[in-house]
């Protein structure tokens, strides 16, 4: 793989694992819903502080790890529709639009409540921009497929549940999403072999409507996001 290639052939890529545990303890603790400073300056000063191989590494795990607590949630949640009703509910990563169709008013978005800490609109939205401004290193310090898998999922997380989930599309939420289209094309560009789109994406792709994007304090519509037209111009290149 070329990618393992890179990591063990090149010379210049120094990783420090306790340095990467720090950084990744101080975003988790000084960041978040905790925290009195707005959302998109927290994204800032965590992508500040994320801003070398070792902040990349961590970035990533933070996507990651999202994606991993979200999907275990989900589950969660599932048998626990299953144990009070009877119903099953399937829960698929590649695509979770199914599952909240049928069930979104049974369910809570899980990154809101991730075991972790992590909010979506703080540290993993900054991770997002460190992931896609650093894509072209990936490929130096981990397998870059994986991590495009989690991007993609939690892209799918956040658009499903503005539909389904009665997730409030509002300022924050929506540079999350513009973010994660925008790594998802970045990072698909730096690898070599890139995977086939994920079906809520390709869904998505066919749509051209429109959707209000609130004031995080208040319910002034300030703008608009058209999710269609955003992927088809990032991933049809």
């Amino acid at each position: 793989m070329r990618w393992l290639r890179q990591l063990l052939g090149s010379r210049r890529v120094q990783l420090d694992p306790g340095r990467q545990q720090a950084l990744l303890r101080d975003v988790r603790q000084r960041y978040g819903a905790r925290s009195q400073v707005r959302f998109p300056e927290q994204v800032e000063a965590i992508t500040q502080l994320l801003n070398d191989d070792d902040g990349l590494v961590v970035a990533a795990r933070i996507v990651s790890e999202a994606a991993d607590e979200a999907h275990a949630d989900l589950q969660a949640q599932a048998h626990d529709v299953h144990r009070r009703t009877g119903r099953r509910l399937l829960v698929h990563r590649r695509n979770y639009r199914p599952l909240w169709k049928e069930a979104g008013a049974a369910l809570r978005w899980p990154l809101f409540a991730l075991p972790s800490g992590l909010h979506p609109y703080a540290q993993v939205s900054a991770a997002v921009v460190v992931v896609g401004s650093r894509a072209p290193r990936l490929g130096r310090v981990s397998d870059p497929n994986p991590l495009l898998t989690r991007v993609f999922e939690v892209l799918d997380l956040t658009t499903a549940s503005w539909e389904y989930g009665r997730v409030r599309v509002d300022t924050d939420a929506a540079a999350l999403a513009d973010r994660l289209i925008s790594t998802a094309g970045q990072v698909l560009a730096a690898i070599d072999d890139p995977p086939r789109l994920p079906p809520p994406v390709r869904e998505l792709m066919r749509r051209n409507n429109t959707l209000d994007v609130h004031d995080p304090a208040g319910p002034q519509v300030v703008g608009g996001i058209n999710l269609g037209a955003r992927m088809r111009e990032t991933f049809l290149v």
